[in-house]
């Protein structure tokens, strides 16, 4: 009898104890995710995959969007913060609105984990997983150098006008992807090769806040009627397929056709970005598997909610103004007409039925 009281005891206390440290969800410990907003493609397929395998490794996950509205954001890191999760995953709409709502999750010691976007000025940040920024804007800016021929075109009297179209002032990602564009063209633009009849190069005069697809489109409007009168638009460099689309329809409207359609660049392989460039209305964008990002972020959660270390291949240059971040770089590709099926189609990322093929 005493045997049995034991091991109802005992089994009551490990019920407890499992329950204490996993909250209301039957022992799972929960996972907050708070992604900036629905109204891009990509951010959709993050919180699904994040999602997703977070689940399969048995945890509960709390996603949370925020719509591009920095004080819902922070309402709803402190919302997760009062639930006691057990982890926070936090892409962030302006990472500086954050830092004291991350100071909170740090003195109650939930880890923070920092999802494409780096949480700047805050040593509540553990990780962060990522794509490599700065790769982004070199991929682009070497796409560009390599279809106009750019290292050829002063010795043979070529040149070729470009606007820039860059992200938003308050993504640390987007002065990284400027970084590396401008590492690769600015020699072009020194020498003339490169025509930037707007004057506007800087990233200050280049960045569209919160990556606004009607304000790249309005810009690119301008700049066609102010600049473009006379001489076409050979290449608009954009940091965004959001950006690619307000180009495009700028473009249509001031009547351009297959004849005299400008290269445009563009980042995350949406659907719609991926139809356009089969279509021939944008000529590349940047390929980031989300599953593949999701994947690594999970490993930073499961290694912090383990006490174990995940695999980490930077550690010098996501400084927050706090810390140098340790960091996994996902790879970006480039993809075009040329490879798209080859790379997103037998990749699994997007079915032919998917893209009309």
């Amino acid at each position: 009898m005493k045997k049995i009281v034991s091991f109802l005891l005992l089994t009551a206390l490990v019920a407890g104890s499992l329950f204490a440290a996993g909250g209301k969800d039957g022992g799972k410990k929960t996972v907050g995710v708070c992604m900036p907003t629905q109204s891009s493609e990509r951010w959709i397929n993050d919180g699904a995959n994040m999602k997703k395998q977070l689940e399969s490794l048995g945890y509960s996950v709390d996603l949370q969007y925020a719509e591009d509205d920095v004080q819902m954001q922070v309402s709803q890191v402190e919302n997760l913060i009062a639930k006691k999760v057990s982890c926070l995953v936090v892409a962030a709409i302006d990472s500086g609105a954050l830092v004291n709502v991350l100071a909170q999750a740090k003195e109650a010691n939930i880890p923070v984990i920092a999802y494409d976007r780096l949480l700047m000025d805050t040593d509540a940040v553990s990780y962060y997983a990522t794509f490599d920024n700065k790769g982004v804007g070199t991929v682009i800016a070497k796409y560009i150098e390599d279809k106009k021929q750019l290292k050829t075109a002063k010795a043979e009297g070529r040149s070729y006008t470009m606007e820039l179209f860059m992200g938003s002032p308050d993504d640390n990602n987007a002065l990284f992807l400027y970084n590396g564009i401008m590492e690769v063209l600015k020699q072009y633009i020194d020498n003339g090769v490169l025509v930037v009849k707007s004057g506007r190069t800087s990233f200050q005069d280049t960045c569209i806040l919160r990556w606004s697809q009607e304000t790249a489109q309005q810009w690119c409007e301008n700049y066609l009627s102010a600049f473009y009168a006379k001489d076409k638009l050979d290449i608009a460099c954009t940091a965004f397929d959001g950006f690619a689309y307000g180009v495009r329809s700028a473009l249509e409207g001031a009547g351009y056709t297959a004849e005299n359609w400008p290269l445009i660049t563009g980042q995350d392989a949406e659907l719609m970005a991926t139809k356009n460039i089969i279509s021939g209305k944008q000529t590349m964008s940047i390929y980031k598997d989300t599953r593949l990002l999701a994947s690594k972020c999970t490993t930073m959660v499961q290694a912090v909610l383990e006490g174990a270390k995940p695999e980490i291949n930077d550690t010098t240059q996501y400084n927050n103004h706090k810390l140098i971040v340790p960091s996994y770089l996902c790879t970006p590709v480039a993809v075009d007409k040329s490879n798209f099926e080859k790379i997103i189609v037998e990749g699994g990322y997007y079915t032919k039925a998917q893209l009309g093929l």
